[in-house]
């Protein structure tokens, strides 16, 4: 059986790895876009402050890893799918013929349409690349601009802060963390930045980057007035990577549609990673879950159906745990509607949300409270019925850890 891997990040990794213990024989081959061996994008911002070198990034340390299993690693950028001939088309123009297609090719940070992004001092944080070109400009004292105040962002911005850099943040809507924290939590974190020095600008927009003499950069707003940056970097979202399957008759929305074995045609081909759209814990579909741990479940999961098993995918839970420059929080599941209890303790920075479906958890929110991450997990991800405890925890939100205790076996 011939096995082709596209898309080198976790999801692609655990496929392979997966694969070829289930079928020793197997013809592997793992296609990545970026030069050097496979590493984890989430650890590109402890490279930027220091705490790793690029080798303490890559998703396998044990030297000739991939050689050792059998698996054929090599680069390349998918350019076509040829599923008539069963061969996935490289950039090079050389062809690799599949009897199962994995697509994992994970997703792109995306560019907003504003004029001078392509101006020597403009960067994304996604790549490698990427974080060599930010660090040969993020001196200390140096006055950053960063663009996007949503969950990568504020990854950059603790790697920023600590790199001692004079940071500026930029975003479009009305707090930070918008599709991570409600209003609340999203003025609380903002606060929290100012205190550490950060300049956060909400319900501001980019209007375009012009070069100074000098080499500097002038960041225009809307609305109105400028900032003046050695740095500016872009964190405004990220773009599933499908351009390659135009034309191939798979269906393609915001990611390759998968079923919940995550299968693109109900045959041999498969996607996995950020770059799929497949079942959503809670029922229905979402796409770019863009967490590690949802990569590799998913590549886990389309490995054992690729090599003749039958796993079935329960779905993502949206789930984010962040630390913002000391602060952590934390966002699960559904939080946006229904029922719900709050308590929050400003000063201390200190919130907890809950939301309701009957008695059931369906999501939550935290800022400052670690010890109840684990409890609120479980509880979401068991759909443990409450009973009494919800009237408990509509008085007091905080007893978490009292609700699992009792009703999660």
């Amino acid at each position: 059986m011939r096995y082709v891997i596209v898309g080198a990040g976790p999801a692609g990794v655990v496929a392979a790895e997966t694969i070829r213990r289930r079928d020793p024989k197997g013809e592997i081959a793992l296609v990545g876009d970026e030069p050097g061996e496979p590493y984890a994008r989430m650890a590109i911002p402890y490279v930027l402050t220091g705490k790793i070198g690029e080798d303490g990034a890559r998703l396998r340390k044990a030297k000739d890893h991939y050689k050792n299993l059998g698996i054929g690693y090599r680069s390349g950028r998918a350019e076509k799918l040829d599923r008539a001939g069963k061969q996935l088309v490289l950039a090079d123009g050389s062809k690799l013929a599949y009897d199962r297609l994995l697509i994992a090719t994970g997703a792109s940070a995306a560019k907003p349409p504003v004029p001078g992004l392509d101006l020597p001092g403009v960067h994304h944080c996604w790549t490698m690349a990427d974080a060599r070109a930010i660090a040969k400009r993020a001196g200390k004292g140096a006055e950053v601009v960063l663009v996007g105040a949503g969950f990568i962002g504020c990854i950059i911005l603790e790697s920023l802060v600590e790199r001692g850099m004079k940071l500026t943040v930029v975003e479009t809507e009305n707090r930070m963390l918008p599709k991570m924290m409600d209003e609340t939590g999203g003025d609380m974190i903002e606060s929290w930045c100012d205190a550490k020095g950060v300049h956060v600008l909400t319900s501001t927009r980019l209007k375009g980057v012009e070069k100074e003499k000098g080499g500097r950069l002038a960041v225009a707003l809307d609305p109105g007035g400028s900032v003046v940056a050695d740095l500016v970097v872009i964190a405004t979202g990220v773009k599933a990577n499908t351009g390659f399957l135009a034309g191939s008759g798979l269906k393609i929305e915001d990611g390759v549609v998968v079923d919940n074995r995550l299968s693109a045609d109900g045959d041999s081909i498969f996607a996995a990673g950020d770059c799929a759209k497949g079942p959503d814990f809670s029922g229905g579909f979402m796409v770019q879950h863009a967490i590690q741990p949802t990569a590799t479940e998913h590549g886990r999961i389309a490995a054992v159906n690729m090599t003749g098993g039958d796993a079935r995918y329960k779905g993502s839970l949206i789930m984010n745990v962040l630390d913002t420059a000391g602060l952590i929080t934390a966002s699960f599941g559904h939080w946006e509607q229904g029922e719900e209890a709050r308590a929050a303790d400003l000063k201390a920075f200190k919130y907890v949300k809950l939301a309701f479906d009957g008695d059931r958890i369906k999501g939550a929110l935290t800022i400052g409270m670690t010890e109840h991450i684990g409890a609120l997990r479980g509880l979401i991800q068991t759909r443990a019925r409450l009973g009494s405890w919800k009237a408990k925890l509509m008085r007091d939100p905080t007893r978490v850890v009292e609700a699992f205790v009792s009703k999660v076996p």
